[in-house]
């Protein structure tokens, strides 16, 4: 039990599945108050927050469309409104939507890309920095990848730029929020097994991957949660603000 984060108000996005649902599940094992929120997986929302009370653990799950400029907002508020505050935000929500190579990349592809991974992201700090800074202070950690440094795998560049992007606000927002005590940093997966790459890699890409890797594995979910939990303890990550904590294996050793 990491014991500051007993009775955190967390906001997950994309807490459904994958990394976001085993944050979720992990935070609320330590204690947390855990809002899962999803988009179009609303059984697998449930079954998280199922997973969580069952254990005598507290979670809601809420929906919306993060690509949707009301949403954010929304979101936001049903939290506040159902535990009063808002301590960590996990900035998860976000995904490739297909591989495409550049002569078949389309406005509409970029638009919804960087939407997904980068507008939701300034758009959900962007919420939350008053709540925190009212409370004096908080943690926001976001979900970049090895592909912000790699440039990603074929077809994935405009993902890999998009979580470029993410790093970048990561250490941007890190200066401009330290002043109100709002510690903002980051976690970087490499080629987890979600459902992720479920949609956009072949067994044959995976293999490749896995290959990279010198730990001679491709992780589960589960595998990258400590990374959240240490990030969002003032106790144990108090003086870091800025950071992108790699976890890929040593796939990628910046």
């Amino acid at each position: 039990m990491i014991e500051d984060l007993k009775g955190k108000v967390v906001l997950v996005t994309g807490g459904s599945t994958g990394i976001g649902a085993e944050v979720a599940k992990e935070f609320a094992a330590n204690g947390a108050k855990v809002m899962v929120h999803y988009n179009a997986s609303e059984a697998d929302a449930k079954a998280v927050v199922d997973a969580i009370t069952a254990k005598g653990g507290v979670a809601q799950m809420v929906k919306g469309d993060v690509i949707d400029r009301s949403q954010p907002k929304k979101i936001v508020d049903a939290t506040v409104k159902a535990f009063g505050r808002i301590d960590v935000l996990i900035n998860n929500a976000g995904g490739m939507l297909g591989r495409k190579p550049l002569a078949e990349l389309t406005d509409e592809q970029y638009d919804k890309v960087m939407d997904l991974n980068a507008w939701s992201v300034m758009a959900f700090t962007r919420e939350v920095a008053p709540i925190m800074r009212k409370q004096g202070g908080g943690n926001i950690i976001n979900t970049t990848s090895i592909a912000a440094r790699n440039g990603g795998g074929g077809g994935a560049v405009l993902y890999a730029a998009s979580k470029g992007f993410v790093s970048t606000w990561t250490r941007g927002m890190s200066k401009e929020l330290w002043a109100d005590k709002i510690r903002v940093n980051a976690v970087a997966p490499g080629v987890i097994t979600t459902p992720f790459h479920e949609r956009y890699s072949n067994a044959q890409q995976m293999e490749a991957m896995r290959a990279t890797v010198p730990m001679g594995y491709l992780a589960e979910a589960h595998e990258c949660v400590g990374a959240f939990l240490f990030l969002a303890s003032d106790k144990l990550s108090g003086y870091m603000i800025g950071q992108v904590m790699e976890v890929n294996g040593g796939q990628l050793m910046p």
